[in-house]
């Protein structure tokens, strides 16, 4: 019944007016217009242009009046064309460099954007907006919107730093804003994902915080975490929005993470034993779960910070064990991180080995730690010479693959491991194989590539030959997917305005640049020339109106002008 029914709705939607061409109800006057100027439309009407000019040649006495026009421009000296030429060089160059500055910004360029979203309109570019719902281009639009949508997802970072202690800090010392209000709008939106629900109502304190979370002023935020305490001692959201905001330095941000423990396993407790009373309660048990997993996980951030690894990693550990489910918030990223700060080599591949699998989606820690691993093996005795005159090893071609591996699934990486770009505070979010997954890597993961003897060198050797075996234009991938072409507008989201943005691959300068540049030289060079040699400008003048206009008429005023010019050179030399 449901597979009748979903194919009488499409039928009747195919037969529906608004599905063929030219009965659309929901477009303009205008909108069918221009649909109508489209095509074949636009073509007989050029024509038709055409020929209306020449039927009126006479009555309008076009030739006599391009004749004028052409005595007129002849009349003019060459002190005229010289600073025609070098105003539309100097306007070109503006146009130049406006367009190499916007698109260096931006990806684009200015006057291809323009272009397409306003003439392209006038051109025949509504037939896409016409098209039918079912017809193939249709079809595609959506398979590549959907495709696009699940590229571009954007993930919590797991290593996240400190609003209050970090963050701020930075503004105080730099002046500079490290996080963009899109990154900081997506946490709010976690923040009312994770730590509310809709029993929030029944206490009141919850119904403060579930205000809090969604307010944009932090001073707000903090003012509407203190009335939620005054409400209630044991909010534990309260708590842990104080810990994240208010604290400058990490041991005040774990002495409220500590006591936002102690408030959330007394709540976690009463809510296990009334989960099965309704729906609601149910809810809340995983609001509740929610909550205590972010404090023990912060409280592990905070203890690896001060130097308690150990620490740290058992209450990671103990996070994987009890709430096995919540794979998704990527705990397994920050074990990995603390066990390599440990050098606990073995206990990283027992990780790796659990979570470095086909069917569980990757990441830059896994695939990049996993190639450092490698590397460990053979990049103390690595030689560049030795192993062109020898050849690889076998330890030194896994290596290798694996380095070509993990510079395949993020090419951003290598330019930071390697001190080539600047390193800024990672963002809260993050972008798959983007440069902000990159910066969140690099951060953090620097110290120990440096700490094995080689691993560097071995990378710089390496790294670029990755691109040589990925097929060019990217339509497919080597040993994962294409990279998507999205990721450059993404991280332009999430990182500040202060940070160039890593692009990969590397865009050709758009048309638009390389013509303003060419225009601007051109005319240039036609502006120095025709000012220091104008008896030769003349004559090629002189040559080029013979071949456009034959008429002998056509070039004698320039001919008397060059010599005009010509003798009040010599003048001015004799004076």
């Amino acid at each position: 019944m449901a597979d009748r029914g979903g194919v009488g709705e499409a039928a009747a939607v195919g037969a529906s007016p608004a599905s063929v061409p030219g009965l659309n109800p929901t477009l303009g006057w205008r909108e069918r217009l221009r649909a109508g100027l489209a095509g074949t439309g636009a073509s007989l009407w050029f024509v038709a242009g055409l020929g209306l000019l020449y039927a009126l040649r006479i009555p309008l006495r076009l030739c006599e009046n391009l004749a004028a026009v052409t005595v007129f421009l002849n009349s003019l000296t060459p002190k005229f064309y010289v600073a025609l030429t070098g105003t539309s060089s100097l306007i070109s160059g503006l146009i130049f460099i406006f367009e190499w500055w916007y698109f260096h910004k931006h990806g684009t360029s200015f006057i291809e954007q323009v272009s397409v979203s306003h003439l392209q309109p006038l051109m025949g570019g509504t037939e896409s907006s016409i098209s039918e719902p079912g017809s193939p281009s249709r079809n595609r639009e959506n398979e590549t919107s959907r495709q696009n949508l699940s590229e571009c997802k954007v993930w919590r970072n797991p290593l996240n730093l400190f609003r209050g202690a970090e963050y701020r800090r930075y503004t105080w010392v730099t002046g500079k804003e490290p996080l963009t209000y899109y990154d900081m709008n997506l946490s709010a939106q976690d923040h009312q994902t994770f730590f509310t629900c809709d029993t929030d109502f029944l206490r009141p304190s919850d119904t403060v915080m579930q205000k809090a979370w969604r307010e944009r002023n932090p001073p707000a935020r903090i003012k509407a975490a203190y009335q939620a305490l005054e409400l209630n001692n044991d909010c534990a959201t309260a708590y842990v929005l104080l810990a994240e905001e208010e604290a400058t330095t990490i041991v005040d941000a774990e002495r409220l993470f500590k006591q936002a423990l102690k408030a959330g396993e007394t709540i976690y407790r009463q809510s296990q034993q009334c989960q099965h009373q309704s729906p609601q309660h149910e809810a809340q048990l995983r609001r509740d779960t929610n909550v205590l997993v972010y404090i023990k996980r912060r409280l592990a951030m905070c203890a690896r910070k001060l130097g308690r690894i150990r620490e740290a990693v058992k209450i990671m550990r103990d996070l994987m064990k009890e709430f096995p489910p919540l794979t998704m918030l990527n705990i397994h990223e920050n074990l990995l991180e603390s066990l390599l700060e440990l050098q606990a080599y073995p206990d990283v591949q027992a990780v790796l080995a659990k979570y470095d699998d086909i069917s569980l989606p990757k990441s830059a820690a896994i695939c990049y730690t996993a190639a450092l691993l490698k590397t460990r093996t053979v990049s103390e005795k690595f030689s560049p010479e030795t192993a062109s005159r020898r050849g690889l090893s076998t330890a030194e071609i896994n290596a290798v693959e694996a380095i070509h591996r993990a510079v395949e699934f993020n090419p951003h990486v290598p330019k930071y491991l390697l001190e080539m770009k600047s390193l800024i505070l990672p963002p809260e979010h993050i972008l798959k194989r983007g440069d902000s997954e990159a910066i969140a890597y690099a951060f953090f993961h620097l110290q120990h590539w440096k700490r094995i003897e080689g691993a560097l060198n071995l990378l710089q050797c390496t790294w670029e030959g990755t691109f040589r075996m990925i097929p060019y234009p990217l339509e497919k991938g080597h040993l994962f997917y294409p990279y998507p072409s999205c990721t450059e507008t993404a991280d332009r989201e999430l990182l500040p305005t202060f940070h160039h943005v890593s692009v990969y691959p590397k865009k050709e300068l758009p048309l638009f640049i390389h013509f303003t540049a060419g225009f601007c030289s051109s005319t240039a060079m036609i502006a120095i020339l025709t000012h220091q040699f104008p008896e030769i400008m003349g004559i090629f003048a002189k040559a080029v109106l013979g071949l456009w206009c034959p008429q002998p008429w056509a070039s004698s005023g320039f001919e008397e002008n060059t010599q005009d010019l010509k003798s009040e050179d010599l003048g001015l030399s004799s004076g």
